[in-house]
């Protein structure tokens, strides 16, 4: 390992995609159950890769030292990672490092919590999304000698998923967004979520960490005394902080804080109020003044279809929170909406994935929610039609869509067939819109027509 280190050191960093190497990168040549990165080493070098990691093989050319043989090139990856996160500093200094989880909201506390550090200290966050077993190695490489704070966004789909990343990017700090119905294909129940991202309390526990608890949500709280841990709770009944009321028009979550300061986001949804109260907190704790922290907040600007807001040229207001959808986000972004003042309402919502068993009596819990609104309805998805046609017209637990209900609603077999509708039988102008989807169903293809 410390060979492979200095050669790294000597590197311009890492890369696992042979068609993006660049000279004087280290490539990692990665096998998934559709490609084998070991079939393109070679060309990594010629693109002038410093050296290739691959795996161990009597086929490869005996007199080439910028071929590194190892058993497994993952593992090799995540050993390294690891090494960097302890040494990148130099000898005898730590760095102190972030680890957060949870359902929902992960990537916008992780971006508000950058955002918050970064008004005092130089930061270096996860990107984007790279948070799962190959994103969180080259997350923790892209830490740099002249970081003091690094955040690093954990994801799970699998039971130990978060308890191999926290082996990788060994976090002094834990954070869980929350927990609640996702990937449960993988997990198979609430409580297996709650199990999987409950491992990072564990290894906070276990290595004297600190854990930021929202402490005005049942389940962390609950998680949190199953442990023993050093707890920083936050919250906004915890804190004493308010909501600013929402409309149409500013739909941007707002907070008063206990001292009358007002907290103003670029963030649409009030179920973004935690993750804001988690980047304070945080904030908090490392000393970042409080309106150096507000100012950072204020300024930040959503992005990738997560929560934000757009105004079309028709006057429509649309929230576009479609990078993916669970039952508890899709939830929460229901009861967001009820919330915002608007005249008139419309909700665009596609299938949610990965729920194995529960996803029919999941999607049939929308239905029958919104068989109770005001709103227009349009759905996309398979999971959605068979929820609104229900065999024999009664759900798992015997629920009946009354037939006014039902014949309101419009459903599409998929994103493009809903835009095509909503072409030639536009909305209502000046209408406020919910857009939001599984991943799987692509809903930001509907926003060209709005």
């Amino acid at each position: 390992m410390e060979r492979l280190y200095e050669i790294f050191r000597a590197s311009t960093g890492v890369n696992t995609d042979s068609r993006t190497v660049s000279p004087g990168q280290l490539f990692f040549a990665l096998k998934g159950e559709n490609f084998d990165g070991n079939a393109y080493a070679l060309k990594a070098l010629e693109a002038g890769a410093k050296a290739a990691v691959v795996t161990e093989g009597p086929d490869w050319p005996a007199d080439d030292a910028r071929l590194i043989q190892v058993p497994d090139t993952l593992q090799t990856l995540k050993d390294l990672a690891a090494w960097h996160r302890n040494h990148v500093l130099g000898e005898g200094k730590h760095l102190p490092v972030i680890g957060l989880t949870g359902t929902n909201g992960k990537t916008t506390t992780k971006e508000l919590i950058r955002e918050v550090l970064a008004a005092k200290y130089r930061v270096t966050a996860t990107r984007g999304n790279f948070n799962n077993d190959v994103g969180v190695p080259l997350s923790l490489l892209s830490i740099t000698p002249d970081t003091e704070i690094a955040v690093i966004e954990m994801g799970a789909n699998h039971p130990d998923d978060i308890a191999k990343l926290v082996c990788v990017s060994q976090p002094d700090f834990g954070l869980i967004t929350n927990v609640g119905k996702a990937h449960l294909l993988g997990f198979g129940s609430l409580e297996g979520v709650m199990a999987a991202k409950g491992q990072l309390y564990d290894w906070i526990s276990a290595h004297d960490g600190v854990a930021f608890v929202n402490a005005d949500d049942p389940r962390l709280s609950e998680m949190a005394r199953a442990r023993s841990l050093s707890i920083l709770p936050y919250g906004l009944a915890t804190d004493g902080a308010q909501l600013l009321p929402l409309t149409g028009e500013n739909p941007f979550v707002g907070i008063r804080l206990s001292d009358g300061t007002e907290v103003r986001t670029q963030l649409v949804g009030s179920y973004n109020a935690a993750n804001v109260m988690a980047a304070l907190a945080v904030g908090a704790y490392f000393e970042v003044p409080l309106e150096d922290a507000v100012a950072a907040i204020a300024a930040y600007v959503p992005s990738n279809n997560r929560s934000q807001l757009v105004h079309t040229a028709a006057g429509r207001n649309v929230i576009v929170d479609a990078y993916n959808a669970n039952p508890s986000s899709m939830a929460a972004a229901l009861d967001n909406f009820d919330a915002i003042d608007a005249a008139c309402k419309v909700v665009l919502l596609g299938s949610m994935g990965e729920l194995g068993a529960e996803s029919a009596a999941e999607h049939e819990k929308i239905v029958r929610r919104l068989a109770g609104s005001a709103y227009a309805v349009y759905l996309v998805g398979e999971a959605f039609a068979a929820a609104v046609e229900m065999p024999g017209q009664a759900g798992h637990d015997g629920f009946v869509i009354p037939s006014e209900a039902k014949e309101s609603f419009r459903v599409f077999p998929d994103s493009a067939a809903l835009a095509a509708y909503l072409q030639v039988h536009p909305l209502p102008e000046g209408a406020t819109v919910l857009l939001k989807g599984s991943r799987s169903q692509k809903m930001e293809l509907v926003l060209p027509a709005l």
